[in-house]
């Protein structure tokens, strides 16, 4: 439910969103701390000050220790924009590369707990492409992006800050160091 329509506010804490839910055997880069081997990323369905974006959380599992699955996940009360709250779709992890710059040049980002300069860990992108251009569209998805035009270029409908992208950075020396994020 969208937090501008008439809305009886709930008193109490929103749910945080499931985003994005990356296993350490797609992603073999991912530095998991222990046994775990599931990285769950979850983000609040609000924007905050004093950045604008919405807070998000990290946190890692072993999957054979996760015996009580939900059927769903709990969903919020309100969101802030429809966006916030992802369609479910599978996540085809792509390893490499490196973040994008726009909205401001490229700022090395520091851990706060060991100074080490932070490495990029995800990115969660308003669209995957420019869907008025196809000639950055993955070779398995040209048939649906030839039929859903703009559809296609977004399968978890998500929309971050104007149809921008939120990049998520780790610290190498340590998983549990915390993480930082950047709309750009």
């Amino acid at each position: 439910m969208n937090a501008d329509e008439d809305y009886e506010w709930h008193d109490g804490p929103n749910p945080m969103v499931p985003v994005a839910q990356p296993y350490l055997r797609d992603v073999p880069l991912l530095r998991a701390p222990g046994r775990a081997d599931l990285l769950q990323v979850l983000w609040c369905p609000f924007e905050h000050d004093p950045d604008y974006k919405p807070p998000t959380a990290l946190f890692w599992r072993s999957s054979a220790e996760v015996t009580d699955i939900l059927a769903a996940p709990p969903g919020p009360f309100a969101v802030e924009y429809d966006g916030y709250l992802p369609r479910p779709c599978v996540l085809a992890p792509e390893v490499g590369g490196w973040p994008r710059w726009g909205l401001t040049d490229p700022v090395a980002r520091f851990c706060t707990a060991y100074g080490a300069k932070m490495v990029p860990l995800l990115t969660i992108a308003s669209s995957e492409w420019d869907s008025s251009n196809t000639t950055w569209v993955p070779y398995e998805d040209r048939d649906t992006a030839s039929l859903d035009g703009g559809d296609a270029t977004n399968p978890p409908a998500v929309q971050v800050s104007r149809s921008n992208r939120l990049q998520l950075y780790v610290c190498p020396e340590s998983p549990d160091h915390p993480h930082t994020d950047l709309i750009q």
